[in-house]
């Protein structure tokens, strides 16, 4: 459990970030490529396979119930399915550590099965809300028990589903995936509608192992009752993590750094959108289509930022990146507001309080909203912050060092290994002056 370690980062000041990089594969694609791939019929090879512990922890919960997978090795899995209805019960309760994909997904997965599984996490995941998922798993004929609507979560055997039309009260693309994941063993037609784009991984992957999904503007819809092929899957980098690259070399003079094979699916560019309204030179070469998912290498070479007032519907198509994208405010020439963001506050962390109270302790003038975010372009100075086991604040305030007047001191940070492993070793190759501290 990586989160009982004691790992704090110290950033030194000044540096640049340059050359070409290939940051780990796309966490959200890794966890759907073994849930899927342990679903069909037939050895799903995947390339690209982020292993990282919360996708680890997805592979680990398969193999406990009964999945033969090999690796990960250099980032290749072969998961060889059991069909739609092979999966067997787990020995012991199912942990999946800080994952919140996991156990959301998983969830709705497992809510089709004729055993009872309990699934477990670390002290941070036990702490997040999942009502948004069991209510209309309830709905469905799903019988979870939880702790008071967070994890542990106990799904009971054997409840026949039916599907149903729900419209979800935020834009999540995990409540999504986990009540479409759920109408695969559902009775009829389950019909999902957002309030606003979500990432499609799910039903892009979905369509490629054969299973239709019919898709119309925000609602997506599957029949149960399908079954799903097996197929190669090509993890492409992860924009999320090469977001923490872009703002690097964003806010740092004399960067010029290439992000090789990123997945740029529409739903996820958010942060390239963002980034360009702010004045950020991003450019994007070498695009095409692997496994249904589109990528490019995306170069950014330093320009002045300027704040601005973020476009809403541009908000759920970043919102894993916003931890970084406030570094790139505070080193904005004026102010950034960010409004619609309350999806932040049930992340990993409460991302907006945390990130408000370490710029404050670095010198900039930000001041957290109910649904958002109040910052004031500044200079960013030197202090202890705390990243609350948080892998994207600890990322986030690591690359503020290439900007700050001082040593920044980044505590708690071992649970960048979730998504994000060989960070600091990444970091130094490409400029940052980083050092990982035992305690």
């Amino acid at each position: 459990m990586s989160s009982e370690l004691k790992k704090n980062y110290i950033v030194q000041p000044g540096g640049k970030l340059q050359g070409y990089i290939r940051v780990p594969g796309d966490k959200s694609i890794s966890h759907r490529s073994i849930m899927l791939g342990s679903l069909a019929e037939g050895t799903t090879e995947v390339t690209g396979f982020l292993e990282g512990d919360d996708a680890l922890a997805t592979l680990a919960s398969f193999r406990a119930m009964g999945v033969k997978i090999d690796g990960p090795k250099d980032g290749k899995v072969s998961v060889h399915g059991v069909g739609m209805h092979g999966l067997k019960v787990a020995e012991d309760d199912v942990y999946l550590g800080n994952s919140g994909t996991s156990i959301r997904l998983l969830s709705g997965l497992l809510s089709g099965q004729d055993f009872e599984t309990t699934l477990t996490g670390d002290k941070s995941l036990s702490g997040r809300p999942m009502r948004r998922v069991t209510d209309p798993l309830a709905q469905m004929g799903a019988v979870i028990d939880s702790n008071e609507g967070k994890p542990p979560l106990t799904i009971k055997a054997g409840n026949a589903l039916k599907g149903i039309t729900y419209t979800l009260p935020m834009a999540s693309a995990q409540v999504k995936s986990c009540l479409l994941l759920a109408g695969l063993y559902a009775e009829g037609k389950t019909t999902v509608t957002q309030p606003a784009p979500t990432r499609d991984h799910t039903e892009r992957m979905l369509s490629g192992m054969g299973y239709e999904v019919d898709v119309q503007g925000d609602t997506v819809s599957v029949e149960g009752g399908g079954k799903l092929t097996a197929t190669k899957i090509d993890v492409p980098a992860d924009i999320s993590s090469a977001t923490f690259f872009m703002v690097g070399a964003a806010i740092s003079e004399g960067s010029d750094i290439t992000l090789t094979h990123v997945g740029i699916n529409p739903t996820r560019i958010g942060v390239i959108n963002i980034l360009r309204l702010m004045g950020a030179n991003i450019s994007l070469s070498n695009e095409k289509v692997t496994g249904g998912e589109p990528v490019a290498d995306i170069r950014i070479i330093y320009a002045p930022l300027k704040g601005i007032n973020i476009p809403e519907d541009q908000v759920p198509l970043a919102i894993d990146e916003f931890p970084a994208l406030f570094v790139a405010a505070a080193c904005a020439d004026g102010q950034t507001v960010l409004t619609g963001a309350e999806e932040l506050r049930v992340k990993e962390s409460d991302r907006i309080q945390a990130m408000a109270d370490g710029l404050q302790i670095l010198g900039i003038d930000a001041k957290s909203t109910a649904d958002g975010i109040i910052i004031n372009g500044g200079v960013i100075g030197s202090g202890e912050v705390e990243s609350h086991d948080d892998h994207r604040i600890a990322m986030s305030f690591a690359m503020a060092g290439l900007q700050a007047g001082g040593t920044i001191q980044i505590n708690d940070c071992a649970n960048v290994a979730t998504s994000f492993p060989n960070f600091v070793g990444l970091a130094k190759e490409a400029g940052l002056e980083i050092d990982e501290v035992d305690e």
